[in-house]
């Protein structure tokens, strides 16, 4: 029985949540079905909200902090306590978009602190009567449940959200997203020797990275930053345009990522090649030795890397 094809930095795999389970009971279910040992998940849904979750696998878990913050969207069915004119109704639609105080209900899992959120698009898709499907862009965190319900509070009327799907998460639309049958009929498929489908499943941690502003380093460099070294001007052969603080992927020559940190100068205060700490890795996907070692060594041991 052949295994499971999971890239050794890991992977992403991006699943149609259906109504009823927990998104941790997904995260497990893919877990199980495909033989490994760390899952994780990004943008936690309701058990009864469907739609786009994004799952990490192996050490691509460490992604979590970057994909959290990333922004969704859904399409909402809101159901109004009593009718209201569609001129009424878009007003308050119109009155919701932008920046919004929220803050998180009794029941949810997290300090129920005011926070401030953006509801970057509101639309009003169709309406039925007291039936109105919306389409809402936000901020991560937002809490759509709530938001229908100050809809409601501001028409005077009550509403509240009957159903909810998320078809985007951050750079994911539902478009791309696999059901579990179809996760488990790849596996199935794996295991008797065809990897084809499953290999096109599970995405690369690059899909997400690339996105990111970033630093190409020196092979001569990449061993270093896997053990945790700060990253130096010398050991950088190009960057993008980037500020003092920012997030950034540090890649390889050949485009394969090594790690995601935090720059401490900007990119127009140096040039590749200058002496001093340019960035310091956070997150390390490439494992020690992938490249050769070349510090640590006198410059008599080490061969010519400029």
């Amino acid at each position: 029985m052949s295994e499971i094809p999971i890239p050794l930095k890991g992977g992403i795999i991006i699943i149609d949540k259906p109504r009823g389970p927990s998104s941790h009971q997904v995260a497990a279910w893919v877990r199980d079905m495909l033989g490994i040992s760390s899952v994780g998940h990004t943008g936690t849904l309701d058990p009864q909200v469907s739609g786009v979750l994004v799952v990490l696998l192996g050490k691509a878990v460490r992604l979590t902090e970057v994909l959290h913050l990333d922004d969704k969207e859904y399409v909402c069915l809101l159901r109004l306590h009593h009718e209201v004119s569609d001129e009424e109704l878009q007003k308050a639609v119109t009155f919701f978009t932008g920046k919004i105080y929220q803050r998180p209900p009794k029941r949810s899992a997290v300090k129920r602190n005011l926070r401030i959120r953006e509801i970057i698009d509101l639309r009003i898709l169709d309406r039925d009567g007291r039936d109105v499907l919306l389409f809402v862009a936000c901020d991560s965190g937002t809490y759509i449940r709530s938001l229908c319900h100050h809809i409601g509070l501001y028409l005077g009327t009550g509403a509240h959200m009957q159903e909810l799907r998320r078809i985007r998460s951050g750079l994911f639309p539902e478009s791309e997203a696999h059901s579990l049958y179809e996760l488990q009929e790849a596996v199935i498929r794996a295991r008797e020797g065809d990897a084809d489908q499953i290999e096109k499943m599970i995405l690369p941690l690059e899909t997400v990275t690339s996105h990111l502003p970033g630093i190409v380093i020196k092979d001569s460099a990449v061993d270093a930053l896997c053990h945790g070294a700060a990253l130096a001007g010398t050991g950088v052969v190009s960057r993008d345009d980037i500020q003092m603080g920012e997030t950034v992927a540090m890649n390889t020559t050949d485009g394969r990522i090594i790690c995601i940190g935090k720059t401490t100068i900007s990119s127009s205060r140096y040039k590749p090649g200058d002496h001093g700490i340019v960035a310091r890795p956070g997150i390390v996907f490439m494992n020690p030795g992938t490249y050769p070692r070349m510090w640590g060594r006198t410059k008599r041991e080490r061969p010519d890397s400029s």
